[in-house]
């Protein structure tokens, strides 16, 4: 595990089910240095927990929110521990 590693959890909000959200932030990721998982809640919204360098960390949060800006009625981003656990960024069910 790189010590200069970083980890976010973030919960997004909004009309986030049902419109691809998890394929689409999957596919997203394989373009960042970063791992994780991407899940949908059973109270509507959709989890992330991203790993890496903060730079790609932030960046990916930065496309994501970018490319869902009118799907999102908020974003909750709460720093978090690096586990190091993860090989790549995957969709959970």
């Amino acid at each position: 595990m790189n010590a200069a590693h970083t980890a976010r959890l973030v919960h997004y909000s909004g009309r986030v089910q049902g419109v691809g959200f998890r394929a689409t932030t999957h596919s997203m990721a394989r373009r960042f240095a970063v791992t994780g998982y991407v899940r949908n809640l059973s109270d509507g919204r959709v989890e992330v927990l991203v790993e890496g360098a903060p730079a790609e960390v932030d960046r990916f949060l930065q496309a994501v929110r970018d490319y869902w800006r009118d799907y999102l009625s908020d974003e909750h981003i709460e720093p978090s521990q690096p586990t190091g656990k993860f090989r790549r960024f995957e969709v959970k069910t």
